[in-house]
């Protein structure tokens, strides 16, 4: 799709919910460097800057949220949802909802790939989109964008076991049942060093029981813990 296009814009723009004063802000947040390194020669712009501010202003913004929303939870508590809100899985989706995807200015070889479907570059795609939105019209309208799309989902994750403590449980779980405990390994560590994603493996006497992956080595570990249980969940008996 050519997002230079001022109908195409206007069209996303219907979805984001918001109106760019300048167009050229929204198209580079649709450009990915793929496409940009192809045209070199005309220095076309891309998003890895603005989408490392967007993901500044989007942990501000859900930070701000949870603080005031719920006023009994724990730092940890706030902690834990927020990583779950922002984490690459629940950004794709909502930039899937929002149809961000199909904008994408994308190289031949991301094309080829299926780039316009990828978690990573859709979850990157709504931070620059955020950040344009922020540098265009400010943080009002940054923060009423962000809230009206993933508000349900903050609100969700905090009544629910998304708070839970994962990795406690598996520990309690292991000690009782194996008389051991947990072990996690860094597997891979990726992206650019401000926006790191780790993902970390769990293993019981050797044998592994699940992955994660989050922004922080925590994040990641919460994951992983959670797949071990539903694994030892989905069975009666385990052999381990």
């Amino acid at each position: 799709m050519d997002v230079s296009s001022s109908d195409d814009l206007s069209s996303l723009e219907n979805s984001l919910g918001y109106t760019f004063k300048k167009k050229a802000r929204l198209k580079e947040a649709l450009t990915h460097k793929s496409y940009a390194h192809e045209r070199a020669n005309e220095h076309t712009s891309f998003n890895e800057r603005v989408e490392f501010l967007g993901d500044s202003v989007l942990e501000l913004i859900v930070s701000e949220y949870l603080f005031n929303s719920y006023p009994d939870f724990t730092e940890a508590d706030l902690s834990r949802v927020k990583a779950y809100a922002v984490q690459e899985s629940t950004l794709a989706q909502t930039a899937q909802d929002l149809n961000i995807g199909a904008y994408l200015l994308l190289g031949k070889g991301e094309e080829m790939t299926g780039g316009r479907k990828k978690d990573s570059l859709l979850a990157d795609a709504l931070e620059a989109v955020l950040a344009a939105i922020y540098l265009d019209g400010g943080y009002k309208n940054a923060r009423e964008f962000i809230l009206k799309h993933l508000t349900s989902k903050i609100d969700d994750l905090a009544s629910t076991n998304f708070i839970f403590d994962f990795k406690t449980k598996l520990q309690e779980v292991a000690q009782a049942e194996f008389g051991v405990l947990p072990k996690y390994i860094i597997h891979k560590e990726e992206g650019p060093e401000h926006k790191k994603t780790f993902e970390v493996k769990v293993f019981i006497k050797d044998q592994f029981m699940g992955s994660g992956k989050g922004k922080t080595k925590k994040a990641a570990a919460q994951k992983a813990a959670e797949k071990g249980l539903s694994k030892l969940k989905e069975k009666d008996e385990t052999n381990i």
